[in-house]
């Protein structure tokens, strides 16, 4: 799976790639790449997360008003893609972001 996280003030473009073993890299423009592995506990709650029928229902495009300066979450998993921006990120989406390794991409440069 692939999480990304855009937008902000400073134009943050942080990306993070998580493998089905739990193995995970975090790609920033500022940074070096840099990763590590979840435990097997973290990749199960991930993947529940992820195959909650609720997350199914996530619709594809953020549905709120964008929120100036705000961040874009896009989360690609098997196919499915899904959008969301600050201030309308839905329950079912935000646990899939709360599983993921450091909370997910930064949203610092």
């Amino acid at each position: 799976m692939e999480v990304a996280v855009t937008g902000g003030f400073a134009g943050v473009r942080n990306r993070l790639v998580v493998h089905e073993d739990g193995g995970w890299t975090l790609h920033s423009r500022t940074k070096e790449p840099r990763g590590g592995r979840m435990t097997p506990d973290e990749v199960a709650r991930l993947r529940a997360a992820l195959e909650d029928p609720a997350y199914d229902r996530v619709p594809a495009r953020p549905t709120g008003e964008p929120v100036r300066d705000g961040f874009q979450y896009a989360v690609d998993h098997r196919g499915h893609r899904v959008v969301a921006t600050d201030g309308a990120v839905p329950p079912a989406l935000r646990r899939v972001l709360d599983a993921l390794p450091e909370g997910g991409p930064p949203t610092g440069p």
